[in-house]
């Protein structure tokens, strides 16, 4: 029996489906083979990280308006969900400037129903890059590592230096992961039997001694035993690498299908900035971010010139706090004057921001920037700044900029100038200031990091996660540098 536009009105109750509706003149939509396309796309939804979530009513209505709406309903909500995420990005961050695509799939759903091509139009409004494909392939594998998701895979009890234990090898893996411990040195462990002294699963003194850097990271006593608070660090499989998979997918649903193909992406999460020309990686380098309660911004913003030999005028909140007490020996001592309420310091070597300065045109006063304290890219743990960048061999990274853009003769002059100097960029560069703790390294592996920031809970709540680890990497005791 044909449904009436009456009954759709009476069975619409929510605003979008009623909106979806109202655009189709109260036509009904759905025949058998396309109900059927759709809950055999909803049984794929693993593959985005969606499986914990339910896009139809459950029972699904029998017939009638009913179940026609429902199953517009499940249709208009999951395909938003591929397109743009489950979560608004702006629901959950004060300041976030990265472009989301804002279209509306829905208005593409009676077309795909009309030829026949339900499934297909669905998965294609998924990001379809190389990284999506393999953070969707690591997800499927982590959920069915273990009978729980939200199993342990590290579990209790303390470890020394010298104990032969089984789970060795899963710290050793963590902390390959985390850059606590070379890939090298963990692929080099000779194959031999666990009781021998130098096994695979022997505790020793270099696993130890990257414990102790994971621990002062970490805030934890810096003694190389393997206790609960260390545990609780190590623990993120495969019950929270699953939960951070989804969370990564959902990330990127957030995005854009089409970044820029020349662009500067900087992983604040990992501290790794990634350099693309013409759609290719063509440089990575460590960077130091914001610490937690400074975070650095989720932007987009064009960088525009380099800045030779900056000064730098620091802002009221470090005046007013880190620098409120200091005295004139202080500033004398790091160069520093006072000009109508500002503390600026002149050019040098010795200056905070290094010798180089990314200028990028954004309203938040963040920028990438060079360091006169080069020894903290050694650490693992690089979330020390006040929110700006700083850059590993900035320098070289600026040299790179300057040669690709054709202006390597004029940066040479100004940096020989010893004074700053402003260097125009023939072609600014976007950058994208992001933020994922799974993401595809430079060499194609899935690599993890915790959630410094705390930022992963309300997205792991909206996609049906249980509680997620609380671990976050502590603020230290860094310099006043932005």
């Amino acid at each position: 029996m044909p449904i009436s536009a009456d009954q759709l009105r009476t069975a619409a109750t929510d605003q979008s489906t009623r909106q979806f509706y109202e655009g189709n003149g109260w036509r009904p939509i759905w025949s058998d083979s396309a109900a059927k396309a759709l809950q055999q796309s909803l049984a794929e939804r693993d593959r985005h990280g969606l499986d914990r979530l339910d896009f139809l009513d459950s029972p699904l209505p029998a017939g009638g308006a009913a179940r026609e709406v429902a199953l517009t309903r499940g249709a208009l909500r999951y395909a938003r969900a591929l397109a743009h995420g489950v979560t608004d990005p702006a629901d959950l961050h004060v300041v976030r400037t990265i472009p989301r695509d804002q279209s509306d799939p829905g208005k593409q759903l009676v077309t795909a129903i009309a030829a026949g091509k339900l499934g297909v139009w669905l998965t294609s409004l998924a990001p379809q890059d190389a990284d999506y494909a393999r953070l969707s392939q690591a997800y499927l594998v982590a959920r069915h590592e273990t009978g729980s998701i939200d199993e342990a895979e590290i579990g209790a009890g303390v470890i020394r230096v010298g104990d032969t234990d089984s789970r060795v090898r899963a710290i050793v893996e963590q902390l390959v992961g985390g850059e606590y411990l070379a890939k090298l040195q963990a692929n080099a462990v000779p194959e031999v039997p666990p009781a021998a002294p130098t096994g695979p699963e022997r505790y020793t003194q270099d696993i130890a001694d990257a414990v102790a850097r994971l621990q002062r990271d970490y805030g934890i006593a810096a003694d190389g035993i393997i206790g609960p608070d260390t545990l609780e660090v190590l623990n993120l499989r495969p019950g929270d690498r699953a939960r951070t998979l989804a969370v990564a997918l959902e990330r990127l649903r957030w995005l854009t299908r089409a970044p820029p193909a020349t662009r500067i992406d900087v992983n604040t999460a990992s501290a790794l900035l990634f350099y693309y020309r013409d759609g290719k990686l063509v440089d990575s380098r460590r960077v130091i971010v914001g610490q937690p309660g400074k975070e650095t911004p989720q932007l987009r913003a064009p960088m525009f010139r380099l800045v030779a030999n900056p000064t730098w005028t620091i802002p009221k909140s470090i005046q007013h706090g880190e620098m409120a007490r200091v005295s004139a020996a202080y500033l004398r001592r790091n160069r520093m004057i006072r000009r109508n309420g500002w503390i600026i310091q002149k050019s040098g070597p010795g200056n905070a921001l290094g010798l180089v300065k990314f200028d990028m045109k954004d309203k938040y006063a963040i920028y990438l920037h060079d360091t006169s304290a080069p020894s903290l890219f050694e650490r693992s743990e690089r979330h020390l700044s006040h929110g700006c960048v700083r850059v590993a061999d900035a320098s070289g990274f600026a040299q790179l900029i300057a040669e690709d853009q054709g202006i390597a003769d004029q940066w040479a002059q100004a940096r020989a100038s010893g004074s700053q100097k402003f260097v125009p960029l023939p072609h600014q560069i976007p950058v994208r200031l992001l933020y994922h703790n799974a993401f595809v390294d430079g060499q194609g592996a899935v690599a993890y990091r915790t959630d410094p920031y705390g930022w992963n809970a309300p997205i792991a709540k909206a996609l049906g996660f249980g509680k997620v680890s609380n671990v976050r990497v502590r603020a230290g005791a860094g310099d006043i540098s932005p």
